[in-house]
């Protein structure tokens, strides 16, 4: 490193010994750091006053023009991380869905998983310090982690295609390089790839090869082997439509196309040649506006997906003959998923330990048929991808997905030993089962949701099967539902358990969510509070849009009475 290494700096005043943390025995014993590098360039990323930034399960975002600062500092904190945990760290430049003028950043873990609830305080903390205070948090976060500065640190970096990324990006590579890291810039990725890469480097290539072109070859073998067993083939069996939500997934489906010629026919729209990031298209514009995305051309029964922005997430519609328009989401996904995983488990005769994992928004339908028809044990975990991935680790195989797309399946080393096992062991229709098996286990992203992966999936799946667009989506009917938002005064007023799915305060409210839910058949509904905003969300779903319609507006005013509603009191329709 350049620049005249300082010894430990003041902190309050004092000197680091005098100071009260050194006083109470608290002070890190650390080797002398090159503070006065950290600080001269953290100064040419200035934070504007003001600014505070929380950082979340998506990590920060934000407009692109505010992240200088942030991108700087998570450069050093990723360098902290990785010298704490002896692994490479992986820094995503992306803002997933958000609009092409945001911009966001997120560390990702040693196997690929998202950063540790304790180090997201870090990130917080780090990100909203004042210029003078950057030497002392960093301080302060080494002596809270126990972190040796004196280790080395590797970090991999990764950005999406918004125009501000690269730029952006630099910004992170100038704070892991005034610190003393190494890296590797990946350049252009999905956030799954990036997810991939790390997990792959710190299992020293167990996982797999960790380069574009080995998460291609793992992929694209994995689906080629599964779809040789297919019932049809040809174009007309296994042409779909991708929108690609302008994003990055257009150029890395492109690129990994030739891997899989033989077993896929994929037209891509939304490219980015034109059109804006995640503008009128993508797949959280399709989940929640209900309709087809703008510049893909529909015709009935034909099978369609929609990426998001980063590619993480996944979801499928069609038209149907009369022209509805018809959307498989992440709930109808963990179904066909599930399904055939525990078909193929029967046929090998193994009963490993399965487990689906959703959250209170999963629709009623999809838990009843799972438990129902399928007798697969259903689990429900707050909101939030980190959860549902924590709650699914518990299970040989778990499978996890939220109603918006994103989802993964994840498999215990021991069911992958036992799955190799039987594989070489079992002969015949056994065998074939377990080395089905043995391909799905490959062709699925453990470390994160990823939409070509999870693609590739439901495409072998449907195929295996025999199975039409039309058929899945038959597997069961949606109960109706609706999601409302009721602004309030503090949203911290409501607290909830069970899963977010009843609340605990302000007194009176359960019991009046209880009362009006009574009213309608198949009914359920539940409040929670927004993480990032005063407003709380009502989610309610019964046998009819109507009664669906009419809880979750009477949801909506119980909140409004009870936790403090400002403004207009909720009016009914929308």
């Amino acid at each position: 490193m350049e620049g005249k290494v300082l010894h430990r700096p003041k902190v309050d005043g004092l000197c680091w010994r005098c100071s009260p943390t050194a006083a109470a025995g608290g002070g890190p014993h650390l080797p002398d750091m090159d503070l006065d590098a950290v600080t001269k360039h953290s100064a040419l990323h200035a934070k504007p006053s003001g600014l505070i930034l929380q950082y979340g399960t998506a990590g920060f975002r934000t407009k692109a023009e505010h992240l200088d600062h942030v991108m700087f500092r998570m450069g050093l904190l990723a360098v902290l991380r990785s010298k704490q945990t002896k692994s490479t760290i992986g820094v995503m430049v992306t803002a997933s869905h958000n609009p092409e003028e945001d911009n966001g950043v997120k560390l990702v873990d040693p196997l690929g998983e998202m950063l540790a609830p304790s180090w997201e305080e870090h990130a917080t903390c780090l990100a909203n310090a004042e210029e003078q205070d950057v030497q002392r948090v960093l301080l302060d976060i080494s002596e809270k982690a126990a972190v040796d500065l004196q280790q080395d640190a590797f970090v991999v970096i990764g950005r999406d295609t918004r125009p501000s990324s690269e730029k952006l990006s630099q910004s992170v590579i100038d704070g892991i390089t005034v610190s003393g890291g190494q890296f590797h810039d990946y350049g252009l990725l999905t956030t799954p790839q990036l997810h991939y890469m790390v997990y792959c480097r710190n299992t020293q290539g167990q996982y797999g090869k960790a380069t574009t072109e080995g998460y291609y070859q793992k992929l694209s073998k994995a689906f080629v082997e599964l779809t040789k067993q297919a019932f049809c083939s040809g174009d007309e069996c296994l042409l779909l439509k991708v929108d690609c939500a302008n994003g990055i997934g257009a150029l890395k489906l492109r690129e990994m196309k030739n891997y899989f010629s033989q077993g896929l026919s994929i037209q891509l729209f939304n490219v980015g040649t034109t059109g804006k990031l995640n503008h009128l298209c993508g797949a959280d514009f399709v989940k929640s506006h209900q309709k087809p995305p703008q510049g893909i051309e529909m015709k009935p029964n034909e099978r369609c997906c929609s990426f998001d922005g980063d590619a993480d997430r996944i979801i499928y519609y069609y038209y149907d003959a009369d022209g509805h328009f018809h959307l498989i989401d992440g709930d109808k996904i963990a179904t066909l998923i599930s399904s055939f995983l525990k078909e193929l488990l029967l046929e090998i005769g193994e009963s490993l330990n399965i487990g689906v994992v959703q959250t209170a928004y999963a629709n009623g339908s999809s838990t009843r048929y799972l438990e129902d028809v399928m007798k697969v044990p259903v689990y429900c975990t707050k909101t939030g991808v980190k959860h549902l991935h924590h709650k699914a680790q518990e299970f040989d195989i778990g499978i996890y997905f939220e109603a918006n797309g994103h989802g993964t399946v994840l498999f215990s080393k021991t069911a992958e030993m036992k799955i190799k096992q039987l594989a070489e062991e079992l002969e015949d229709k056994k065998r074939k089962a377990a080395k089905m098996l043995e391909n799905i286990i490959d062709l699925f992203n453990q470390a994160a949701g990823d939409a070509i992966s999870d693609m590739l999936v439901i495409e072998a799946i449907l195929a295996l099967k025999g199975l039409t667009i039309q058929q899945w989506d038959a597997l069961y009917t949606d109960l109706p539902n609706r999601q409302l938002k009721v602004k309030v005064a503090d949203r911290q007023v409501i607290s909830t358990t069970d899963a977010e799915r009843k609340a605990v305060t302000p007194p009176g409210l359960q019991e009046a969510i209880d009362d009006l839910v009574k009213k309608y058949k198949l009914s359920r509904a539940f409040v929670r509070p927004s993480g990032t905003e005063d407003i709380v969300r009502v989610y309610a779903e019964a046998d009819s849009q109507e009664s669906a319609d009419s809880l979750a507006h009477e949801v909506s005013l119980a909140v409004f009475q009870l936790a403090g509603g400002v403004g207009e009191s909720p009016q009914p329709g929308l």
